[in-house]
């Protein structure tokens, strides 16, 4: 144990002092800063492209209450009568940028109507989107007045239907519509944070097992100390150096976040509300969803959920970490041979990734039940169902089958590490992996 530890210490202290992992840790939360900076510019950037458009109205819908220009000034429209040529030669001679041509409707119960737009340039994305709207709109209130139709009995037919959940357990408690949009939320974050850490660290444990073996320091250390006690050292200390840049971001993010709002004058805050704003949303019901976001987000079990968490982000960076430094071991001077020996360790990560969506939309689905079960899957698929709810025995289920199959791997990982730290000029397949986990002590 006393061996073990030395190697936790040596592990942790020479990575965390070396000038990579500083800069990373520092210019990480630089590069949010920058991120939210930029971000913070495109919102506040107002630039509006301005067309004037001769509009040519041979189906008669047009009135001046429904052509007026855009509010932002964005589109400005200019009805004429002249013919289609005439109308060219002003666009030529920069009186207007486009003409907007309206043939006359064959059939009112036809659910199609051409209107065709002459210019040399073309609308962008956000004006043509504009136009289509206002015509659609004007179409649309031509055919009630040519069918002699009641305006008002047409809009009560556009009905909002709101489910609001409620418990069974107790009938006058009502559940927060929110609830599972926060829970996706949630679930998606954690299963990702999930999937980043098993591929960073993951990748970096078996990084330094193979920088070892290349610069021979491992054979001085093997003689003193147990292959597993240097494999299990070098898995813990790395883990614990990843925790430590997680913490201080934690710590630093935040802080960034801050500043950027006080020195560059950005309201890092309204940016979450005008992304989450659309079109028809007052700002009552916008602060109505936010009061029910924050409600829904004080009434998740986090107790749960983070110490749910903590065990399968050791469980699976252990299992998958193992596995790494396995590869790691066994990896000679041709770093192009860990492709394939890497392969299906990745296999199951990007899988699992994908079924976390899955999970996301339908978390009691066979697929997220199994699959937040089995050991390869669950550090991925089970956080994300922790938001949801899932049944406790599940949980335990889960975690107990990830704590066994995390000893096994990191066992048979161990076989591996001891012949293969050792072992140059050779390449390696998985048939002499085999091989490896039988040889006796």
């Amino acid at each position: 144990m006393h061996k073990l530890k030395l190697i936790i210490i040596r592990e942790y202290w020479t990575r965390v002092r070396k000038r990579t992992f500083i800069l990373t840790t520092i210019l990480t939360p630089l590069a949010f800063a920058l991120f939210f900076v930029v971000v913070g510019l495109i919102f506040s950037y107002e630039g509006i492209e301005k067309r004037r458009i001769a509009v040519r109205d041979e189906a008669g819908i047009l009135t001046n209450s429904n052509i007026k220009a855009e509010a932002d000034g964005s589109l400005y429209f200019i009805k004429k009568d002249e013919p289609l040529e005439v109308l060219k030669e002003g666009v030529k001679n920069g009186e207007y940028e486009g003409i907007l041509l309206i043939p006359p409707i064959a059939d009112l119960r036809s659910t199609r109507q051409p209107v065709y737009y002459y210019a040399d340039e073309q609308l962008s994305l956000d004006a043509l989107v504009k136009v289509e709207s206002r015509l659609e709109s004007v179409m649309r209130e031509y055919k009630i007045e040519a069918f002699g139709l009641d305006k008002k009995q047409l809009e009560s037919l556009e009905t909002d239907v709101t489910i609001n959940p409620r418990s069974i357990k107790d009938t006058d408690e009502e559940m927060s519509s929110m609830s599972s949009v926060i829970a996706a939320g949630i679930g998606g974050a954690m299963g990702f944070i999930m999937y980043m850490a098993v591929f960073i660290y993951g990748m970096m444990v078996m990084r330094s097992v193979m920088e070892e073996k290349m610069n021979r320091i491992v054979e001085v250390m093997i003689s003193s100390v147990k292959p597993i006690q240097l494999m299990m050292g070098k898995i813990i200390g790395v883990g614990a150096v990843g925790l430590t840049q997680v913490a201080i971001w934690g710590v630093l993010i935040p802080i960034v976040y801050i500043l950027v709002g006080l020195i560059f004058g950005i309201n890092t805050s309204s940016l979450e509300s005008d992304a989450m704003a659309r079109p028809g949303i007052e700002p009552e019901e916008l602060e109505f969803m936010m009061a029910q976001v924050m409600n829904e987000m004080q009434s998740q079990n986090w107790w749960l959920i983070v110490i749910a968490f903590l065990f399968f982000f050791i469980g699976g960076f252990f299992l998958y970490a193992s596995l790494f430094a396995a590869v790691g071991s066994a990896m000679g001077d041709d770093l192009g041979e860990g492709q394939s020996l890497t392969l299906p360790i990745t296999i199951p990560v990007i899988i699992a990734f994908y079924i976390m969506f899955v999970v996301i939309r339908s978390p009691q689905s066979d697929l997220a039940v199994w699959a937040s079960m089995f050991p390869l899957f669950s550090p991925i698929v089970m956080p994300a169902r922790l938001a949801f709810d899932p049944p406790l025995w599940q949980v335990g289920v889960s975690v107990l089958l990830l704590i066994g199959t995390a000893f096994f791997l990191t066992w048979l990982s161990a076989r591996i590490y001891r012949v293969g730290i050792l072992m140059y000029g050779k390449k390696v397949s998985f048939k002499e992996l085999g091989k490896w986990m039988f040889y006796k002590d």
